[in-house]
């Protein structure tokens, strides 16, 4: 069996390669470096606007997020069976990094390369990384209740 560091990105090959039309993921993309730089107002806005256009150029509906200081949790659904997730996620990182390079003065590349996705079987599932996400600034300290933390909304459906 190869090493780890040898098997990096076998996960994205082996994603791009499959095609599951109308159906949910939960993706986790996280800051170059997991620099702490993503838990802002501006940020969020921009994260938001980006995700509001997903349906319409890639026919990706996106719902539930929860922004964290240096990674992102969303989840989505493909509703129109035209782009992959690959496509649509890096579509996404590309944009969100120049509006916050050029509004914000962001360094670029503000992502990490990959991005972790799930795909979600069941309302059980959905279930569960709903509260994993829900509950992540309460675990990581910043909130003492979910609902206080400021960096989180849906934006097709929730």
């Amino acid at each position: 069996m190869p090493a780890r560091a040898e098997r990096k990105g076998e996960h994205l090959r082996r994603l791009a390669e499959i095609w599951l039309p109308g159906r949910d993921f939960y993706v986790t993309v996280c800051a170059r470096n997991r620099e702490r730089i993503l838990a802002s107002r501006d940020v969020v806005d921009v994260l938001q606007a980006e995700w509001d256009k997903s349906l319409e150029l890639y026919g990706w509906a996106v719902g539930p997020y929860v922004v964290m200081p240096d990674h992102v949790h969303f989840f989505c659904r493909d509703v129109s069976e035209t782009t992959t997730l690959s496509v649509c996620v890096g579509k996404r990182k590309e944009w969100t990094s120049k509006r916050l390079r050029r509004e914000h003065g962001f360094a670029v590349p503000v992502w990490q390369s990959e991005f972790f996705d799930h795909l979600l079987r069941s309302d059980e599932s959905y279930g569960a990384k709903w509260l994993y996400v829900r509950m992540n600034p309460v675990r990581a300290g910043l909130v003492a209740q979910p609902e206080a933390w400021a960096y989180q909304g849906h934006v097709h459906y929730g």
